[in-house]
């Protein structure tokens, strides 16, 4: 079955002439790119407080789903094409037979297969047209020393980016934790110590920190809101963590119009997984409220217990303009936000600019030491 709200390439016909409709970044219509007819995308006038019946951005229960008991109406059917050089699962047109990884850059023949998965809650559509995207990202390059100018040509002349929508997980949770450690107050004492003066060593009298422990235990709480944890394993981890902050509050409820014209990705990341990631990041924050809660100059966290209440979860999808361009043998892949313009890449090097930089800071350091020596000689 393919649930009718799925995702489907080519599915917004023009009233007009019958080409498909693409959604228009920054507006909430989608246009003909032919003869410019619009037709706008209807959305409740308050998508927080909208019924059930209307996609609401309503979490959903984290136990129940781990558990595989979700209402059958919050699961879909797509039709996606597998990448073998990458791994990334990508919705294809079902009339396209061949194409082009938009990660990897890599020719695949598109034999889709059915995945099933959790529907999209939520969608922060495209703000940036590629045009926009493609200024972005030939400015970052422009900004990088020892990238290759022939990869800097290559881009600005190269095939159009393409518009991704990129699966992620947010999750909330109340949290309490009892933590047991150490405060340590530090404090100063004097002391004749060894200092050297003039080449020779003689005893001072000196302050010298030393720091006082004691027994701490309390409790710590917070609310995680939207914890956010990337659902692909075709974008470079390292690069789509950086490409933030998303303003989560424009998230709109999941409408497949938002999608016209894009392709989107299928999580690859299970929902457990993504949890014991968003798990981790919370971790980090509870310790940091520990230490402020210890207070002192330094503290120790010897243990913790924390109890994790109300856990519920969004699959969400962002937006991203992606670039993979094989270079003298090489993939370069560039990652922009669809929202903000923000670019993350794999940095490109030019031998022959670090080269001629090592060169040109030698002759530079024996000019600089020739003048030296030169003045030092007249005197």
């Amino acid at each position: 079955m393919t649930d009718e709200t799925a995702p489907q390439p080519g599915k917004f016909p023009c009233e007009t002439c019958g080409a498909a409709l693409v959604f228009a970044p920054g507006e909430a219509v989608t246009r003909c790119p032919f003869c410019g007819a619009e037709n706008r995308i209807e959305e409740p006038a308050n998508p927080w407080a909208v019924e059930k019946s209307e996609a609401a951005l309503d979490e959903q229960n984290l136990a129940r789903a781990l558990e595989g008991k979700l209402d059958e109406a919050e699961i879909e059917e797509t039709r996606t094409v597998h990448c073998d050089s990458c791994g990334a699962d990508v919705e294809f047109d079902a009339d396209t037979h061949a194409g082009t990884c938009p990660f990897c850059a890599s020719p695949i023949v598109t034999e889709t297969s059915a995945n099933r998965h959790i529907k999209p809650k939520g969608v922060l559509p495209f703000g940036l047209t590629e045009r926009e995207a493609r200024k972005a990202m030939t400015d970052w390059l422009g900004r990088l020393w020892f990238a290759p100018s022939g990869l800097k040509d290559y881009a600005r002349a190269g095939r159009p980016m393409e518009g991704l929508y990129v699966p992620y997980w947010t999750y909330d949770a109340d949290t309490e934790t009892r933590y047991r450690g150490q405060r340590g107050d530090v404090y100063y004492v004097t002391r004749r110590v060894p200092v050297t003066v003039n080449g020779k060593t003689q005893m001072q009298l000196r302050q010298v920190p030393k720091i006082r422990w004691s027994a701490a235990s309390g409790r710590v709480a917070r609310f995680f809101d939207d914890v956010l944890v990337l659902a692909s394993r075709s974008l470079p981890k390292e690069y789509a963590d950086k490409l933030g902050p998303w303003d989560l509050s424009q998230l709109r409820p999941y409408r497949p119009a938002f999608l016209a014209g894009f392709r989107a990705e299928a999580y690859t990341v299970p929902l457990q997984d993504g949890y014991a990631e968003a798990r981790a990041k919370m971790d980090e924050v509870i310790r940091r409220d520990i230490r402020f809660d210890i207070g002192g100059d330094q503290q120790r966290i010897n243990a913790v217990e924390t109890t994790i209440s109300g856990a519920t979860f969004k699959h969400i999808l962002l937006p991203v303009w992606l670039a993979a361009y094989k270079y003298r043998g090489q993939t370069y892949r560039f990652i922009v936000n669809g929202r903000t313009g923000a670019v993350q890449g794999e940095r490109p090097w030019s031998a022959w600019k670090i080269a001629a930089a090592v060169i040109l800071g030698l002759v530079a350091a024996g000019a600089v030491g020739y003048a030296l020596h030169a003045s030092g000689g007249l005197r």
